[in-house]
């Protein structure tokens, strides 16, 4: 889906291409004023010629060199699409996550209960494709895989889960809110108008309608 990031995205070839015409120009204005051979002027027509080489260099990686990952937590309300990104996530999961031992083990039944965790997981899958599988791949981003992503997106999910069975979703969860809400008209007048003045307290509503934060989905130990 094409959004205003698109304009973004090629902020730097547009700008590196500007900048090539601008020393063009002024590579022209200077060979009408002085010599060719005056050092200055081929210093200037070199420079254009490296910019011009970078401007299509960078014209034709464009946004195609980054590989965009779907959010789970915000894929339409739409079972097709759903089925398109879980469909690929299981295949992945296959053959390559649980080929790791310490991925395995911290990927438990009811994993698939866990919006959070299948959020990494199409994360980390688009990660590895970006590295692999890219026309833009590269050791460097493999490496990064593996030393980084990867590590780091078991470390979250074994905290995330923790020790969560299918026996703690057999009761039905309310999906989480965003706490106090109805606060927010009072923080907009004071961040907006008087920040430097001391934030509004509380209002008794508030302290009523305050309940402790859930711990992680359906983990109820």
């Amino acid at each position: 889906m094409t959004t205003d990031h698109t304009h973004a995205e090629y902020a730097n070839t547009s700008a590196v291409a500007g900048l090539a015409r601008e020393v063009e120009t002024l590579r022209r204005a200077i060979r009408k004023a002085a010599p060719v051979q005056d050092a200055h002027a081929v210093q200037l027509h070199k420079l254009a010629g490296q910019l011009d080489e970078l401007a299509q260099a960078t014209a034709r990686k464009g946004p195609a060199d980054k590989v965009v990952a779907p959010s789970w937590l915000s894929l339409p309300s739409d079972a097709d699409a759903v089925a398109e990104v879980l469909d690929e996530l299981l295949t992945w999961l296959c053959a390559v996550y649980l080929r790791y031992a310490d991925a395995a083990a911290s990927l438990s039944d009811c994993w698939l209960w866990h919006p959070e965790v299948v959020e990494e997981l199409v994360w980390l899958m688009h990660t590895w494709i970006a590295a692999y599988e890219d026309e833009n791949a590269s050791a460097t981003a493999a490496g990064d895989w593996h030393d980084r992503y990867r590590p780091g997106v078991v470390r979250r999910i074994k905290t995330a889960i923790g020790t969560c069975s299918l026996e703690n979703h057999t009761s039905p969860q309310p999906a989480p809110r965003v706490p106090l809400v109805e606060a927010a008209e009072a923080i907009v007048t004071w961040w907006g108008t008087a920040r430097t003045a001391p934030a509004p307290e509380p209002t008794d509503a508030h302290l009523a309608a305050a309940t402790p934060a859930p711990s992680t989905w359906g983990n109820r130990r």
